[in-house]
């Protein structure tokens, strides 16, 4: 009689970190405009939590470095967004500090304009901002970025791509051929 084992390798489960939106607002009037984050990561189902922190670089800047601290001991897949007004000091001080992508989206560039841009960009060499300036394209940004390392959240996103040009045809079906005033529109 021949008998024949079969060895089988162990299975190895590896488990994903966890991926985050740290946003980080330099005080508590900047929640209103920071919260949209969230509200769109609800709203479009994607699957990453989103923390909030206050916590000022110039007024409270050691609360920042211990927060830092332990987000990056803390092993998980994080982008940074800041929303700090004026001289936006905490989006070059938590780019300066953290090896994860800084997303800066200040609550005040409109009312600012490219001055507001130049104090959230302009950093010395190593020190990497990104700039964008509405809370839910600095959210979409940061999942495209966490979206390298997790397949699921890369199809997500192409779901969320697809129903936004979806949204365009749509419109443009309804309106194609009409004659419709500035006034209907706005």
């Amino acid at each position: 009689m021949i008998h024949i084992s079969f060895s089988f390798p162990l299975l190895q489960i590896v488990t994903m970190p966890t991926q985050k939106l740290i946003v980080l607002m330099g005080s508590r009037k900047d929640f209103p405009f920071a919260d949209r984050i969230g509200v769109f990561l609800e709203r479009e189902d994607f699957p990453v939590k989103c923390e909030y922190n206050v916590c000022s670089a110039h007024k409270t800047p050691e609360t920042l470095m211990k927060k830092l601290e332990n987000y990056e001991k803390s092993g998980d897949d994080i982008v940074y967004i800041t929303v700090a007004g004026l001289s936006d000091a905490l989006s070059g001080t938590v780019a300066g500090y953290s090896k994860y992508p800084v997303i800066a989206c200040p609550p005040d560039s409109k009312k600012y304009g490219w001055t507001k841009v130049f104090s959230s960009m302009i950093t010395p060499e190593g020190v990497s901002v990104l700039f964008v300036s509405e809370p839910e394209n600095a959210a979409l940004a940061a999942l495209k970025i966490l979206a390298f390392s997790n397949p699921f959240l890369y199809e997500k996103l192409a779901i969320y791509q697809r129903k936004k040009k979806e949204e365009v045809i749509e419109a443009d079906k309804e309106i194609r051929g009409k004659n419709i005033a500035k006034r209907d529109v706005e």
